[in-house]
Protein backbone atom coordinates (compact mmCIF):
# COMPACT_ATOMS: atom_id res chain seq x y z
CA UNK A 1 0.00 0.00 0.00
CA UNK A 2 2.86 2.36 0.82
CA UNK A 3 4.45 1.77 -2.58
CA UNK A 4 1.13 2.41 -4.34
CA UNK A 5 0.82 5.73 -2.51
CA UNK A 6 4.35 6.68 -3.57
CA UNK A 7 3.57 5.87 -7.20
CA UNK A 8 0.42 7.98 -6.98
CA UNK A 9 2.30 10.91 -5.42
CA UNK A 10 4.99 10.73 -8.10
CA UNK A 11 2.38 10.63 -10.89
CA UNK A 12 0.56 13.65 -9.45
CA UNK A 13 3.85 15.56 -9.21
CA UNK A 14 4.60 14.86 -12.87
CA UNK A 15 1.25 16.20 -14.08
CA UNK A 16 1.50 19.26 -11.83
CA UNK A 17 5.06 20.12 -12.87
CA UNK A 18 4.88 19.51 -16.62
CA UNK A 19 2.87 22.69 -17.43
CA UNK A 20 5.58 24.76 -15.71
CA UNK A 21 8.05 23.78 -18.44
CA UNK A 22 6.08 25.94 -20.87
CA UNK A 23 7.28 29.03 -19.03
CA UNK A 24 10.41 30.65 -20.40
CA UNK A 25 13.81 30.74 -18.76
CA UNK A 26 15.52 33.55 -20.67
CA UNK A 27 15.18 37.12 -21.91
CA UNK A 28 18.41 37.05 -23.92
CA UNK A 29 18.41 39.02 -27.21
CA UNK A 30 20.83 36.39 -28.53
CA UNK A 31 17.94 33.91 -28.65
CA UNK A 32 16.68 35.80 -31.68
CA UNK A 33 19.14 33.72 -33.68
CA UNK A 34 19.20 30.01 -34.51
CA UNK A 35 17.45 27.67 -32.10
CA UNK A 36 18.06 30.02 -29.14
CA UNK A 37 20.04 29.27 -25.97
CA UNK A 38 21.01 25.61 -25.83
CA UNK A 39 20.05 23.85 -22.60
CA UNK A 40 22.51 21.85 -20.53
CA UNK A 41 21.60 18.26 -19.62
CA UNK A 42 23.33 18.18 -16.22
CA UNK A 43 21.26 17.51 -13.09
CA UNK A 44 21.78 18.26 -9.37
CA UNK A 45 25.39 17.43 -8.55
CA UNK A 46 26.74 18.02 -12.05
CA UNK A 47 25.09 21.43 -12.33
CA UNK A 48 26.88 22.69 -9.20
CA UNK A 49 30.18 21.21 -10.47
CA UNK A 50 30.42 23.35 -13.61
CA UNK A 51 28.02 21.21 -15.65
CA UNK A 52 30.15 18.04 -15.77
CA UNK A 53 28.61 14.63 -16.37
CA UNK A 54 30.26 12.47 -19.05
CA UNK A 55 32.43 10.64 -16.53
CA UNK A 56 30.09 10.75 -13.52
CA UNK A 57 28.67 7.42 -12.40
CA UNK A 58 26.62 7.56 -9.23
CA UNK A 59 23.87 5.24 -7.95
CA UNK A 60 22.20 8.22 -6.25
CA UNK A 61 21.85 10.64 -9.20
CA UNK A 62 20.27 10.50 -12.67
CA UNK A 63 22.79 11.54 -15.32
CA UNK A 64 21.33 11.81 -18.87
CA UNK A 65 24.55 13.44 -20.11
CA UNK A 66 25.93 9.90 -20.47
CA UNK A 67 23.25 7.19 -20.79
CA UNK A 68 25.82 4.52 -19.87
CA UNK A 69 25.61 5.79 -16.27
CA UNK A 70 22.07 4.49 -15.64
CA UNK A 71 23.17 0.90 -14.93
CA UNK A 72 25.28 1.85 -11.89
CA UNK A 73 22.17 1.85 -9.66
CA UNK A 74 21.35 -1.20 -7.55
CA UNK A 75 18.52 -3.46 -8.63
CA UNK A 76 16.13 -2.39 -5.83
CA UNK A 77 16.20 1.39 -6.24
CA UNK A 78 13.85 3.86 -7.92
CA UNK A 79 15.03 7.44 -8.64
CA UNK A 80 12.79 10.42 -9.39
CA UNK A 81 14.30 13.85 -10.03
CA UNK A 82 12.99 17.29 -10.92
CA UNK A 83 14.57 20.74 -10.86
CA UNK A 84 13.34 24.34 -10.86
CA UNK A 85 15.41 27.44 -11.57
CA UNK A 86 15.24 31.20 -11.17
CA UNK A 87 17.44 33.58 -13.13
CA UNK A 88 18.40 37.25 -12.77
CA UNK A 89 19.95 38.68 -15.94
CA UNK A 90 21.79 41.91 -16.81
CA UNK A 91 22.16 43.25 -20.38
CA UNK A 92 24.44 46.11 -21.47
CA UNK A 93 24.83 47.32 -25.07
CA UNK A 94 27.10 50.23 -24.17
CA UNK A 95 24.26 52.76 -24.20
CA UNK A 96 21.61 51.27 -21.95
CA UNK A 97 21.26 48.57 -19.29
CA UNK A 98 18.37 46.26 -18.55
CA UNK A 99 17.59 43.71 -15.81
CA UNK A 100 15.17 40.78 -16.10
CA UNK A 101 13.95 37.94 -13.90
CA UNK A 102 12.82 34.53 -15.16
CA UNK A 103 12.06 31.13 -13.72
CA UNK A 104 10.60 27.76 -14.63
CA UNK A 105 10.73 24.00 -14.22
CA UNK A 106 13.95 22.87 -15.90
CA UNK A 107 13.59 19.10 -16.13
CA UNK A 108 11.84 16.04 -14.80
CA UNK A 109 13.13 12.45 -14.95
CA UNK A 110 12.98 9.00 -13.40
CA UNK A 111 15.24 5.95 -13.43
CA UNK A 112 14.69 2.32 -12.45
CA UNK A 113 16.23 -1.14 -12.99
CA UNK A 114 14.67 -3.94 -15.03
CA UNK A 115 17.53 -6.40 -14.34
CA UNK A 116 20.53 -6.40 -12.04
CA UNK A 117 22.65 -5.27 -15.02
CA UNK A 118 20.10 -3.20 -16.97
CA UNK A 119 18.40 0.11 -16.07
CA UNK A 120 16.05 2.51 -17.83
CA UNK A 121 15.55 6.26 -17.59
CA UNK A 122 12.69 8.44 -18.83
CA UNK A 123 12.57 12.21 -18.72
CA UNK A 124 11.75 15.58 -20.24
CA UNK A 125 14.64 17.99 -20.78
CA UNK A 126 15.02 21.42 -22.39
CA UNK A 127 16.96 21.41 -25.66
CA UNK A 128 16.77 25.17 -26.25
CA UNK A 129 15.13 28.35 -24.94
CA UNK A 130 13.88 31.38 -26.86
CA UNK A 131 12.65 34.51 -25.10
CA UNK A 132 13.28 38.19 -25.74
CA UNK A 133 11.54 41.53 -26.22
CA UNK A 134 13.15 44.77 -27.32
CA UNK A 135 12.36 47.72 -29.56
CA UNK A 136 13.03 51.33 -30.52
CA UNK A 137 11.32 54.51 -31.72
CA UNK A 138 12.20 55.22 -35.36
CA UNK A 139 11.71 58.06 -37.84
CA UNK A 140 11.62 57.13 -41.53
CA UNK A 141 10.62 59.48 -44.36
CA UNK A 142 8.81 61.76 -41.96
CA UNK A 143 6.85 58.96 -40.31
CA UNK A 144 7.37 58.10 -36.64
CA UNK A 145 6.79 54.53 -35.55
CA UNK A 146 7.75 52.05 -32.85
CA UNK A 147 9.45 48.83 -33.92
CA UNK A 148 9.24 45.95 -31.43
CA UNK A 149 10.77 42.48 -31.65
CA UNK A 150 9.47 39.50 -29.66
CA UNK A 151 10.53 35.89 -29.41
CA UNK A 152 9.19 32.93 -27.47
CA UNK A 153 9.20 29.15 -27.31
CA UNK A 154 11.96 26.57 -27.52
CA UNK A 155 12.60 22.89 -28.09
CA UNK A 156 12.19 20.04 -25.60
CA UNK A 157 13.53 16.49 -25.54
CA UNK A 158 11.27 13.70 -24.27
CA UNK A 159 13.75 10.85 -23.90
CA UNK A 160 13.88 7.19 -22.98
CA UNK A 161 17.26 5.70 -22.17
CA UNK A 162 18.73 2.27 -21.50
CA UNK A 163 22.06 1.20 -20.02
CA UNK A 164 23.67 -2.23 -19.77
CA UNK A 165 26.59 -3.34 -17.60
CA UNK A 166 28.50 -5.65 -19.93
CA UNK A 167 31.63 -6.50 -17.96
CA UNK A 168 32.24 -6.89 -14.21
CA UNK A 169 30.57 -3.62 -13.19
CA UNK A 170 33.41 -1.86 -15.01
CA UNK A 171 32.26 -1.43 -18.60
CA UNK A 172 28.79 -0.09 -19.42
CA UNK A 173 27.10 1.14 -22.58
CA UNK A 174 23.91 3.11 -23.02
CA UNK A 175 21.69 5.02 -25.41
CA UNK A 176 19.04 7.74 -25.24
CA UNK A 177 16.25 7.87 -27.81
CA UNK A 178 14.43 11.18 -27.74
CA UNK A 179 11.46 12.89 -29.33
CA UNK A 180 12.48 16.50 -30.07
CA UNK A 181 9.53 18.84 -30.28
CA UNK A 182 8.59 22.47 -29.87
CA UNK A 183 7.71 25.75 -31.54
CA UNK A 184 9.93 28.82 -31.90
CA UNK A 185 8.22 32.08 -32.80
CA UNK A 186 9.77 35.41 -33.79
CA UNK A 187 7.65 38.49 -34.47
CA UNK A 188 8.13 42.12 -35.49
CA UNK A 189 5.47 44.73 -34.72
CA UNK A 190 5.48 48.15 -36.41
CA UNK A 191 3.23 50.52 -34.49
CA UNK A 192 2.54 53.82 -36.24
CA UNK A 193 2.66 56.68 -33.76
CA UNK A 194 0.88 59.34 -35.76
CA UNK A 195 -2.91 59.29 -36.05
CA UNK A 196 -4.85 60.21 -39.16
CA UNK A 197 -2.12 59.18 -41.60
CA UNK A 198 -4.10 56.28 -43.02
CA UNK A 199 -1.30 53.85 -42.08
CA UNK A 200 -1.98 50.57 -40.34
CA UNK A 201 0.06 48.83 -37.72
CA UNK A 202 1.81 45.79 -39.16
CA UNK A 203 2.85 42.49 -37.58
CA UNK A 204 5.24 40.04 -39.21
CA UNK A 205 5.76 36.62 -37.63
CA UNK A 206 7.87 33.59 -38.35
CA UNK A 207 7.26 30.27 -36.60
CA UNK A 208 9.41 27.14 -36.67
CA UNK A 209 7.76 23.84 -35.68
CA UNK A 210 9.95 20.82 -34.98
CA UNK A 211 8.87 17.19 -34.50
CA UNK A 212 11.64 14.62 -34.86
CA UNK A 213 13.63 11.80 -33.27
CA UNK A 214 17.17 12.23 -31.91
CA UNK A 215 19.68 9.82 -30.38
CA UNK A 216 22.83 9.84 -28.29
CA UNK A 217 25.11 7.02 -27.22
CA UNK A 218 27.51 6.60 -24.33
CA UNK A 219 30.10 4.31 -22.82
CA UNK A 220 31.80 4.33 -19.41
CA UNK A 221 34.76 2.35 -18.16
CA UNK A 222 35.56 2.31 -14.43
CA UNK A 223 38.96 1.27 -13.15
CA UNK A 224 39.05 0.54 -9.39
CA UNK A 225 42.18 1.34 -7.36
CA UNK A 226 40.70 -0.10 -4.15
CA UNK A 227 37.30 -0.89 -2.64
CA UNK A 228 36.63 2.83 -2.16
CA UNK A 229 38.61 4.56 -4.96
CA UNK A 230 38.11 4.46 -8.72
CA UNK A 231 38.51 6.40 -11.96
CA UNK A 232 35.82 6.48 -14.67
CA UNK A 233 36.31 7.43 -18.32
CA UNK A 234 33.17 8.40 -20.22
CA UNK A 235 32.57 8.93 -23.94
CA UNK A 236 29.40 10.18 -25.67
CA UNK A 237 28.34 10.68 -29.26
CA UNK A 238 25.21 12.27 -30.74
CA UNK A 239 24.85 11.85 -34.53
CA UNK A 240 23.86 14.76 -36.74
CA UNK A 241 20.27 15.02 -37.87
CA UNK A 242 18.30 16.75 -40.62
CA UNK A 243 15.21 17.82 -38.74
CA UNK A 244 11.61 17.23 -39.67
CA UNK A 245 10.62 20.89 -39.37
CA UNK A 246 8.18 23.32 -40.96
CA UNK A 247 8.33 27.10 -41.05
CA UNK A 248 5.42 29.51 -41.34
CA UNK A 249 5.43 33.23 -42.20
CA UNK A 250 2.54 35.56 -41.39
CA UNK A 251 2.01 39.23 -42.21
CA UNK A 252 -1.00 40.99 -40.69
CA UNK A 253 -2.38 44.49 -40.45
CA UNK A 254 -3.69 45.46 -37.03
CA UNK A 255 -6.14 48.00 -35.70
CA UNK A 256 -4.97 50.49 -33.09
CA UNK A 257 -6.44 48.22 -30.41
CA UNK A 258 -4.22 45.36 -31.55
CA UNK A 259 -6.88 43.19 -33.22
CA UNK A 260 -6.21 41.65 -36.65
CA UNK A 261 -7.71 43.78 -39.41
CA UNK A 262 -6.44 41.82 -42.41
CA UNK A 263 -4.07 38.93 -43.07
CA UNK A 264 -1.90 40.21 -45.90
CA UNK A 265 0.02 36.97 -46.41
CA UNK A 266 0.36 33.55 -44.83
CA UNK A 267 2.95 31.15 -46.22
CA UNK A 268 4.26 27.71 -45.37
CA UNK A 269 7.94 27.58 -46.23
CA UNK A 270 8.75 24.10 -47.46
CA UNK A 271 11.91 22.40 -48.72
CA UNK A 272 14.06 24.34 -46.25
CA UNK A 273 16.52 22.19 -44.34
CA UNK A 274 17.29 22.48 -40.64
CA UNK A 275 20.04 20.47 -39.02
CA UNK A 276 21.56 19.42 -35.72
CA UNK A 277 25.28 18.59 -35.55
CA UNK A 278 27.44 15.69 -34.53
CA UNK A 279 28.35 16.08 -30.88
CA UNK A 280 31.35 14.46 -29.20
CA UNK A 281 32.08 14.40 -25.49
CA UNK A 282 34.72 12.95 -23.20
CA UNK A 283 34.85 13.05 -19.41
CA UNK A 284 37.02 11.74 -16.61
CA UNK A 285 36.18 11.42 -12.92
CA UNK A 286 37.97 10.32 -9.78
CA UNK A 287 35.84 9.08 -6.88
CA UNK A 288 36.73 8.28 -3.29
CA UNK A 289 33.49 6.75 -2.09
CA UNK A 290 31.41 8.98 0.21
CA UNK A 291 34.29 11.46 0.44
CA UNK A 292 35.55 13.12 -2.74
CA UNK A 293 34.63 13.42 -6.43
CA UNK A 294 36.70 15.27 -9.04
CA UNK A 295 35.57 15.49 -12.68
CA UNK A 296 36.43 17.16 -15.99
CA UNK A 297 34.55 17.27 -19.33
CA UNK A 298 35.22 18.39 -22.88
CA UNK A 299 32.61 18.56 -25.66
CA UNK A 300 32.71 19.56 -29.32
CA UNK A 301 29.82 20.19 -31.74
CA UNK A 302 30.34 20.76 -35.48
CA UNK A 303 27.59 23.33 -35.97
CA UNK A 304 29.51 25.02 -38.80
CA UNK A 305 28.32 22.42 -41.31
CA UNK A 306 24.63 22.62 -40.36
CA UNK A 307 21.89 24.11 -42.50
CA UNK A 308 19.36 26.59 -41.14
CA UNK A 309 16.55 27.62 -43.48
CA UNK A 310 18.55 25.74 -46.11
CA UNK A 311 21.64 27.92 -45.71
CA UNK A 312 25.09 27.38 -44.25
CA UNK A 313 27.04 30.04 -42.38
CA UNK A 314 24.56 30.80 -39.59
CA UNK A 315 26.49 28.69 -37.07
CA UNK A 316 30.04 27.92 -36.05
CA UNK A 317 31.61 24.97 -34.26
CA UNK A 318 31.12 24.96 -30.51
CA UNK A 319 33.26 23.64 -27.69
CA UNK A 320 32.89 23.54 -23.91
CA UNK A 321 35.30 22.70 -21.09
CA UNK A 322 34.14 22.09 -17.50
CA UNK A 323 35.80 20.98 -14.26
CA UNK A 324 34.30 20.48 -10.82
CA UNK A 325 34.38 18.64 -7.53
CA UNK A 326 32.34 17.43 -4.57
CA UNK A 327 33.49 16.97 -0.98
CA UNK A 328 31.76 15.24 1.97
CA UNK A 329 33.45 15.93 5.35
CA UNK A 330 32.34 12.72 7.10
CA UNK A 331 29.51 10.64 5.64
CA UNK A 332 29.15 8.38 8.71
CA UNK A 333 28.94 11.03 11.43
CA UNK A 334 25.66 12.04 13.03
CA UNK A 335 26.46 15.71 12.52
CA UNK A 336 24.27 16.95 9.67
CA UNK A 337 26.85 19.44 8.36
CA UNK A 338 29.41 16.64 8.12
CA UNK A 339 27.10 14.75 5.72
CA UNK A 340 26.35 17.69 3.42
CA UNK A 341 27.88 17.46 -0.07
CA UNK A 342 29.84 20.64 -0.88
CA UNK A 343 30.31 21.30 -4.62
CA UNK A 344 31.99 23.79 -6.93
CA UNK A 345 33.00 24.07 -10.57
CA UNK A 346 33.83 26.29 -13.55
CA UNK A 347 33.21 26.12 -17.29
CA UNK A 348 34.31 27.93 -20.44
CA UNK A 349 33.07 27.73 -24.01
CA UNK A 350 31.86 29.60 -27.07
CA UNK A 351 28.53 30.21 -28.76
CA UNK A 352 27.38 28.26 -31.81
CA UNK A 353 25.84 31.42 -33.33
CA UNK A 354 27.16 33.74 -36.03
CA UNK A 355 25.53 37.18 -35.83
CA UNK A 356 25.87 40.51 -37.66
CA UNK A 357 27.00 38.86 -40.89
CA UNK A 358 27.71 41.33 -43.70
CA UNK A 359 29.70 41.41 -46.93
CA UNK A 360 32.51 43.10 -45.02
CA UNK A 361 32.21 40.59 -42.16
CA UNK A 362 31.01 37.29 -43.72
CA UNK A 363 32.02 35.17 -40.73
CA UNK A 364 29.89 37.27 -38.36
CA UNK A 365 30.38 37.79 -34.66
CA UNK A 366 29.78 35.59 -31.64
CA UNK A 367 30.49 35.48 -27.94
CA UNK A 368 32.42 33.42 -25.42
CA UNK A 369 30.88 32.13 -22.21
CA UNK A 370 32.53 31.72 -18.84
CA UNK A 371 30.83 30.59 -15.65
CA UNK A 372 31.38 29.47 -12.08
CA UNK A 373 29.07 27.53 -9.78
CA UNK A 374 28.83 26.37 -6.18
CA UNK A 375 26.25 24.19 -4.52
CA UNK A 376 25.14 21.89 -1.73
CA UNK A 377 23.67 18.41 -1.59
CA UNK A 378 21.41 18.33 1.46
CA UNK A 379 20.63 14.79 2.65
CA UNK A 380 17.17 14.06 3.98
CA UNK A 381 16.36 11.95 7.05
CA UNK A 382 16.86 8.62 5.25
CA UNK A 383 20.28 9.78 3.96
CA UNK A 384 19.26 8.51 0.50
CA UNK A 385 17.15 11.27 -1.01
CA UNK A 386 18.73 14.70 -1.57
CA UNK A 387 17.80 18.31 -2.07
CA UNK A 388 20.43 19.84 -4.34
CA UNK A 389 21.01 23.60 -4.44
CA UNK A 390 23.28 25.36 -6.91
CA UNK A 391 24.27 28.98 -7.55
CA UNK A 392 25.69 29.76 -10.98
CA UNK A 393 27.18 32.94 -12.42
CA UNK A 394 27.64 33.17 -16.21
CA UNK A 395 28.95 35.93 -18.45
CA UNK A 396 28.50 36.02 -22.23
CA UNK A 397 31.32 38.21 -23.46
CA UNK A 398 31.06 39.40 -27.11
CA UNK A 399 34.01 38.84 -29.42
CA UNK A 400 33.59 42.47 -30.52
CA UNK A 401 31.86 45.30 -28.67
CA UNK A 402 30.22 47.04 -31.63
CA UNK A 403 26.54 46.08 -32.11
CA UNK A 404 26.83 43.35 -29.47
CA UNK A 405 25.45 42.94 -25.96
CA UNK A 406 27.33 42.05 -22.82
CA UNK A 407 25.07 39.61 -20.96
CA UNK A 408 25.46 38.30 -17.42
CA UNK A 409 23.15 36.21 -15.33
CA UNK A 410 22.89 34.63 -11.90
CA UNK A 411 20.94 31.37 -11.78
CA UNK A 412 19.62 29.66 -8.67
CA UNK A 413 18.59 26.01 -9.08
CA UNK A 414 16.88 23.64 -6.67
CA UNK A 415 16.28 20.00 -7.45
CA UNK A 416 14.85 17.13 -5.46
CA UNK A 417 16.23 13.62 -5.97
CA UNK A 418 13.82 11.04 -4.60
CA UNK A 419 15.71 7.80 -3.88
CA UNK A 420 13.69 4.84 -2.61
CA UNK A 421 14.01 1.03 -2.40
CA UNK A 422 10.72 0.37 -4.22
CA UNK A 423 11.50 -3.14 -5.35
CA UNK A 424 12.46 -4.62 -1.97
CA UNK A 425 10.71 -7.89 -1.09
CA UNK A 426 9.80 -8.33 2.56
CA UNK A 427 9.34 -11.67 4.28
CA UNK A 428 6.30 -12.12 6.53
CA UNK A 429 6.66 -14.54 9.44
Amino acid sequence: MLKINKVLITSVLIFILLPLMAQNNTNSPYTRFGYGDLGERSFGAGRAMGGVGYGLRSPKQINPMNPASYSCMDSLTFLFDFGVAGQLSWFDDGNARQNDINGNLEYIAMQFPIHRRIALSIGLLPYSYVGYKFGALRNDQGGVFTETYNGSGGLSDLYGGISVDIWKKRLAVGANFGFLFGNIKHSQLINMSAEGTGAYNTSRSQELRVRDLIMDFGVQYTHPFSKTESVTLGLVFSPKRNLNADSYNYTETLTSSGYTDEIISSDTISNKEFGLPNKYGVGLSYVKQNKLTLAADFSYEDWGKMLYFGEKGNFKNRYRVAVGGEYIPDYMRKSYFSRIRYRAGVHYGNSYLRMNRTDANPSGDGYNEIGASIGLGLPLIDNRSLINISFEYVRKKPEVKMNMIDEQYFRFTVNYTFNEAWFMKFKVD
